[in-house]
C-alpha cells in the first residue's frame, strides 16, 4: 500500500542535512592531519597579509579558555560537546526539512563539535592552525571545526532575530 505524500513529508526531517556535517568533519580532520604532517609545533607560514598557517595545540575551549588547567577540562569539554551533539541530532530529527536555515545551523555546529571532540579524544587537545592578525595583534588560532561552529551560531542568531521580527506581522 503506497504511503501518502503527507505521510512521507512528515517523515522527512532535518537529518537530511547530515551530509553537510559529514563533509565538514572530513575536511576538518583532513586539514588537521595535513598540518600535523607538514608543520612543526608553532611553525608558521604567511599565506597572505593578515593570515598565517601556524600549528598550535589548544588544551582549552574557545579562545583557549581553561587551557592552563591540569587536564580535567579535556573530559569536561568532550562531555559537553557530545551532549550538545546528541541534542542537535534530536532537534534535526524533529525539525521538518523545510527549516533549512535552522537545520543548516545545527549541521554546522554538530560538525564543529564532533571535529573538535575527535581531536580531544585522540590527542588530548584541539589542533588549530589558522592565525588571523593585524600588526602585532593575533586572533586566537582556529580550525575548520571552529569556523563551522561560529557560522552555525551566527545562522542560529540570524534565524532567531528574523523569526521574531516576522511574528508580529503574522
Amino acid at each position: 500500500m503506497p504511503k501518502s505524500t503527507v505521510e512521507l513529508k512528515k517523515r522527512v526531517s532535518g537529518l537530511r542535512f547530515l551530509w553537510l556535517t559529514f563533509i565538514l568533519i572530513v575536511l576538518d580532520q583532513f586539514t588537521k592531519q595535513w598540518v600535523i604532517r607538514v608543520f612543526d609545533l608553532y611553525e608558521s607560514i604567511e599565506v597572505m597579509p593578515y593570515l598565517n598557517l601556524t600549528y598550535v595545540r589548544n588544551m582549552g575551549a574557545a579562545f583557549s579558555f581553561l587551557s592552563d588547567q591540569g587536564g580535567w577540562q579535556r573530559w569536561l569539554f568532550t562531555f559537553f560537546a557530545i551532549a550538545i551533539s546528541v541534542v542537535l541530532l534530536i532537534w534535526l530529527r524533529r525539525n521538518p526539512v523545510n527549516l533549512w536555515r535552522q537545520n543548516t545551523a545545527f549541521a554546522l555546529i554538530l560538525a564543529g563539535a564532533i571535529g573538535n571532540v575527535i581531536d580531544r579524544i585522540m590527542y588530548g587537545y584541539v589542533i588549530d592552525f589558522l592565525d588571523v592578525y593585524v600588526n602585532d595583534w593575533h586572533w586566537p588560532a582556529f580550525n575548520v571545526a571552529d569556523m563551522a561552529i561560529t557560522i552555525g551560531a551566527v545562522l542560529m542568531l540570524l534565524e532567531a532575530f528574523f523569526e521574531q521580527r516576522q511574528e508580529p506581522q503574522a
